[in-house]
């Protein structure tokens, strides 16, 4: 299969990561007979610095031309003071929004050997194997710009949209990974107190009949945060609104001890998928060797799964980073007492032998 990637590296650790991806990527195109063809594009701040934009117009031209997009980290402390629409997220807002990436799929698997790692008890986070499904284009992140009111402007409003139709669509994409999955749905709202969250929840009961197979249930949204805590293994896949989506997935990113081993997936209906890890650009110790590339090359296998149906490449990646981690090897994020911390580029290295 030949494959057209379009690769942001970004800023911070993002180049890192992304040319962690690359390698592993190459690997598996010799191993199962494949070509990719990457091709590198500006996107945050290291695109305002170069073209005065955080989304240059070629590098979005060149993202809608290809067959899926990796994405390394957007931000950092350099450019914190910027205007609101020259931020380097802004840029991956806009893309977002500009390539209809409504679902974001983000998987929470605690890989045995590092059960230890998380905050948690190990009974508590052994096993848990799940999937926050996030709306990702509409929601209080994307309504009407935010206005400070009164004569000094001593209060402020943001506002919170969805359309039936931006619901129905994550919803059905939640029940369709329950199918393959555990077949147990979690919807995630704030009912008793959001119109929102009450047109969402009718909007859930309405579309639930379709998927007979799946047990489904609602959640409010503090419920289901507390819940994360006391006891994860309950969930399977859980689908919510942007907002809470991204509060409740950088929670649960702790149950397997580092936002580093966290990767996720941008989906649109027909156009490429955006892949990314959850982390973010890590701006403190860039350059340094200590990023941990593991969640940019689960990206990458999410990619092979998601948009390609490579499924036994994608296995074979993530067999690859569980020998790797047996054996005890670590990035200073992930390390314990006994670990044998290595840098990213070894850590790289040992997946790509591993494969």
């Amino acid at each position: 299969m030949e494959i057209k990637v379009a690769v942001l590296p970004g800023d911070g650790i993002g180049p890192e990561v992304a040319e962690s991806a690359i390698k592993v990527l190459e690997k598996i195109a010799d191993k199962y007979g494949h070509k990719f063809e990457f091709t590198e594009g500006l996107i945050g701040g290291c695109a305002v610095d170069e073209k005065g934009t955080p989304l240059p117009d070629e590098t979005l031209e060149m993202c809608r031309s290809s067959d899926a997009i990796l994405l390394g980290a957007v931000g950092g402390y350099k450019w914190d003071k910027l205007p609101s629409d020259l931020r380097p997220e802004k840029g991956l807002l806009k893309l977002r929004k500009a390539l209809d990436l409504f679902a974001n799929l983000r998987p929470v698997t605690v890989f045995d050997s590092l059960a230890h790692a998380s905050t948690l008890k190990y009974d508590v986070v052994s096993g848990v194997d799940l999937m926050i499904v996030r709306e990702l284009t509409g929601g209080l992140y994307f309504g009407r710009p935010s206005e400070r009111r009164g004569e000094n402007q001593d209060s402020v409003v943001d506002t919170l949209e969805y359309t039936r139709y931006e619901i129905e669509r994550i919803v059905r994409k939640g029940f369709e990974l329950a199918q393959v999955r555990r077949k147990k749905l979690t919807s995630v709202d704030k009912a008793n107190v959001l119109e929102s969250s009450r047109m969402w929840r009718e909007i859930v009961d309405e579309i639930a009949p379709e998927y007979p197979d799946v047990e489904y249930e609602h959640r409010l949204v503090d419920d289901a945060a507390m819940q994360l805590i006391r006891n994860p293994k309950q969930f399977d896949v859980i689908v919510t609104e942007n907002l809470f989506g991204d509060i409740l997935s950088d929670e649960a990113s702790m149950l397997a001890g580092s936002l580093g081993m966290l990767p996720s997936a941008s989906l649109s209906q027909d156009g490429p998928g955006l892949y990314e890890p959850v982390h973010g650009s890590a701006p403190d110790i860039a350059g340094q060797g200590k990023a941990n590339p593991l969640a940019m090359i689960l990206s990458a296998a999410m990619m092979l799964k998601y948009s390609f149906q490579l499924d036994e490449e994608a296995k074979a990646i993530e067999r690859a980073i569980i020998q790797v981690l047996d054996a005890g090897f670590r990035t200073p994020d992930i390390a314990e007492s006994d670990s044998k911390v290595v840098s990213t580029k070894e850590i790289t290295e040992k997946v790509v032998e591993a494969l």
